[in-house]
């Protein structure tokens, strides 16, 4: 509040303070992609742990209720990151396979799943998202199995056989297996001892075994 005179007459007038309002972005602009980008770094950074819808939409600058045009929930985002994630792990995957012989190739993937799963622990955390309520047909289109016939078709060219589930299952496992033992420092500081290697060489090997002679 200030006081002031004019021709002997005395005013008083309430001082106004001014706001700079930041408009929302209209929601229509957002893209499911714009989103879905969004809060995979989010996780990258943080963790499923630190996404929510409102901590989404507060880096987006929107508000809360837009991501549900996209998104009906938490969970059917955290199913798309996780798709997003086995598309990585897949082309990591055919990358380091590619141009090599059966079991080079086959070595080759399973380090890089190793490394895919120790560069990005967040994300490859969601690869065992339970999936929402799919249909036949959107489970066999999914990138998960689409992550899983690369995996199954790699083992296949060594074992000779192109449907080898149990080999393919085996293997996952371990992998899996590593790399949890790994995150979590189970290894401790002397590491993990060559137990890579001696594991890897073994599965190969039994595929690599059970291959038809050639003729």
């Amino acid at each position: 509040m200030f006081v002031f005179m004019v021709n002997t007459v005395r005013f008083q007038a309430q001082a106004v303070k001014t706001y700079t309002v930041r408009s929302m972005p209209y929601p229509a602009k957002l893209s499911r992609e714009s989103v879905l980008d969004a809060a995979q770094q989010l996780v990258e950074e943080q963790g499923a742990e630190a996404l929510t819808m409102r901590t989404l939409a507060e880096r987006l600058e929107v508000r809360p209720s837009s991501l549900y045009r996209h998104f009906a929930h938490r969970e059917a985002l955290l199913w798309a990151i996780g798709e997003q994630a086995a598309r990585g792990l897949q082309q990591a995957l055919q990358d380091a396979a590619a141009g090599q012989p059966a079991r080079p190739a086959l070595d080759a993937a399973a380090r890089a799943y190793l490394a895919y799963a120790r560069q990005h622990p967040h994300l490859y955390a969601l690869l065992l998202t339970t999936p929402p309520e799919l249909t036949p047909e959107q489970l066999a289109a999914s990138a998960g199995k689409h992550l899983w016939n690369t995996l199954l078709a790699l083992v296949g060219s060594l074992s000779g056989n192109p449907d080898d589930t149990p080999n393919a299952v085996a293997l996952w496992t371990f992998l899996h297996g590593y790399a949890e033992l790994e995150r979590s420092g189970m290894f401790g500081a002397s590491g993990p001892q060559g137990g890579l290697d001696i594991g890897l060489n073994a599965l190969l090997g039994q595929m690599e075994g059970e291959a038809p002679a050639k003729t």
